[in-house]
């Protein structure tokens, strides 16, 4: 699996609980420090994120950070 795989399929299930919340990658990023421009790498495979990101944005949804590691590889 590539970086990008990597940062793709976790942009999609970010996105998903992001969606379900009914907010923005720039409300998400205000509430969570995350950068808006890691937000946007993430989404165009340019990066993978970082553990502690995930950790505040899993946070901000009320989920695991297992939400978005797939032990199973698929």
């Amino acid at each position: 699996m590539t970086t990008k795989d990597i940062a793709t399929m976790t942009y999609a299930r970010y996105s998903a609980m992001r969606d379900k919340a009914g907010l923005s990658d720039f409300a998400v990023s205000k509430q969570t420090q995350v950068p808006a421009s890691t937000i946007s790498d993430w989404k165009n495979g340019l990066s993978t994120p970082k553990i502690d990101k995930l950790a505040r944005i899993a946070s901000l949804f009320g989920e695991s950070l297992d939400s978005f590691i797939d032990l199973n590889g698929g």
